[in-house]
């Protein structure tokens, strides 16, 4: 794109700024989300929680379900 078309387009440089810092705040929590490190200390915390009698087994059960099917996703996408 030549200098006319950023002149022409700068009025939209908020915008396309506010996009890009959108999509690494999304790249980067779907990174967090997605970590398998992140989700087996999840697991870990979330079997501790069941045996101090925080959560009963239907909780756990539910919750770890959820974890485990994030783990089998990341492990999914790591092997494209």
């Amino acid at each position: 794109m030549g200098l006319l078309g950023e002149l022409l387009l700068l009025p939209l440089a908020p915008v396309r700024g506010t996009s890009w810092v959108l999509r690494q705040v999304l790249g980067e929590a779907e990174r967090q989300y997605y970590d398998p490190s992140a989700i087996q200390r999840a697991l870990g915390l979330l079997e501790r929680r069941l045996e101090a009698g925080e959560i009963d087994e239907a909780e756990f059960d539910r919750r770890e379900d959820e974890l485990l099917a994030r783990l089998e996703s990341a492990r999914t996408e790591r092997r494209r």
